[in-house]
C-alpha cells in the first residue's frame, strides 16, 4: 500500500467550525479515516478530526498559498 499523506493526529485543543460536506466527501473521509487507522493503529473514532490535519497538509503544499503569503508578511512589514 502506498504511504499516506497524513500520520498520526496530534491530540490539540480545537477550534469549533461548523461545514457542511456532500455526501460523497463524508464517505470519502471514513474511507480516509479507516485506511488511516489501518496504516497507523490510531483508530479514527471522529472522522472531522481529519479534517483540520488535511487541510494544514494542503496549505503547507500550496505553493502558490505559501508564496502569496510570504508576500501579504513583507508587505506588512513596511
Amino acid at each position: 500500500m502506498s504511504k499516506l499523506k497524513l500520520g498520526a493526529i496530534a491530540d490539540d485543543k480545537p477550534v469549533k467550525l461548523a461545514i457542511e460536506l456532500p455526501a460523497n466527501v463524508h464517505r470519502d473521509l471514513l474511507a480516509y479515516a479507516e485506511a488511516l487507522a489501518r496504516e497507523t493503529g490510531q483508530a479514527i473514532t471522529d472522522p472531522s478530526k481529519l479534517v483540520s490535519p488535511m487541510l494544514t497538509r494542503f496549505m503547507t503544499t500550496d505553493r502558490a498559498f505559501a508564496k502569496a503569503r510570504r508576500k501579504n508578511r513583507v508587505e506588512h512589514k513596511q
